[in-house]
């Protein structure tokens, strides 16, 4: 796996690493879907209206999106008038090049030189993965030899704070917790405490809460906001985990959790049993914020960095 703290884009570290493979079996639901549209593609012998309408219609069935969909559409028919093509197999490559395009703006590196300790503030609805998400992310760390604190700042759930306990002991690391308080004042004690200790990367997590409770939104900003008082830096980096299956509602997600918590990160999980992948390029296209690392798997080594032509690749497979 390419290093997580790096100058390189997420293409430029996994050149040659041999990380396309794995997507393959592990997309096989989204790339189900997304057949439909590369076999109007690979039946269809000329290029016409026709031809556009129905694979309009096949991006669209891909958890596409409308915007990304006929952005998608409008580059094959520049590609069409620019280079004369007529054969309608020759618009599968620029329809991959295409949705190369679209998605790599969302690869971003975190800094190769991080703040220590380097904190990363975690949200997400109920279900999306993110106490699970939150293990693998230790274990990714631990494995580039940084050190590791969890705060367990889901103080609404007993049953989250106890699974995040028990990802601490089965890594061995310190997690910071409450049986009672609120989730602001457990994180600033886990950044204080970090500090104390040297620590290099905090992950805390928060309760899950939905976008349309405006009094949780508003909690979890003013977590955010004690944060600073910890470290007038921190959060460094604010990471939205979305579950894959939620198709384009994770668009509405994004946009609501981007507009109260200013995100730098998406991690986009289960990729592996859902056929909604696609609504990645809607995200790209509607709202686009970096999306760290997806998650095709129950182990750690299945949460990967987001890169995009790996991606595409996976789908034309």
């Amino acid at each position: 796996m390419p290093p997580l703290f790096s100058k390189k884009t997420p293409s430029e570290a996994a050149a040659g690493s041999g990380l396309k493979s794995f997507l393959r079996k592990d997309l096989e639901l989204t790339r189900e879907r997304w057949r439909g549209a590369l076999g109007v593609l690979r039946a269809r012998p000329k290029i016409d209206e026709s031809l556009y309408e129905e694979l309009e219609s096949q991006l669209l069935s891909a958890d596409v999106g409308v915007a990304a969909t006929q952005g998608l559409i409008e580059s094959l028919r520049k590609a069409q008038r620019d280079k004369r093509l007529e054969d309608a197999s020759q618009l599968e490559g620029e329809l991959k090049s295409a949705l190369i395009a679209l998605l790599r703006p969302l690869e971003k590196p975190l800094p190769a030189d991080p703040p220590r300790p380097f904190v990363i503030l975690l949200a997400g609805v109920n279900g999306a993965g993110k106490t699970t998400t939150i293990a693998k992310l230790t274990r990714l760390f631990q494995g580039e030899g940084k050190s590791v604190l969890l705060a367990a700042g889901d103080t609404f759930r007993a049953a989250a704070r106890e699974q995040l306990m028990e990802w601490g002991r089965r890594h061995d690391v310190t997690v910071i917790s409450q049986d009672k308080g609120d989730s602001a004042a457990v994180i600033f004690d886990a950044i204080q405490s970090a500090r104390a200790k040297a620590i290099d990367v905090v992950l805390a997590d928060t309760a899950g809460r939905l976008t349309t409770q405006p009094h949780l939104m508003e909690e979890i900003r003013k977590v955010k906001r004690v944060m600073s008082k910890a470290d007038a830096s921190a959060p460094h980096e604010t990471w939205l985990v979305l579950d894959a299956n939620t198709g384009q509602n994770a668009v509405r997600q994004v946009k609501a959790f981007d507009e109260a918590l200013q995100l730098t990160g998406l991690i986009v999980t289960k990729l592996d049993g859902t056929a909604k992948g696609g609504a990645i390029a809607a995200i790209a296209r509607e709202h686009p914020v970096p999306i760290r690392f997806i998650g095709i798997g129950e182990k750690a080594e299945d949460l990967r960095p987001f890169v995009a032509a790996d991606f595409v690749e996976a789908l034309f497979a």
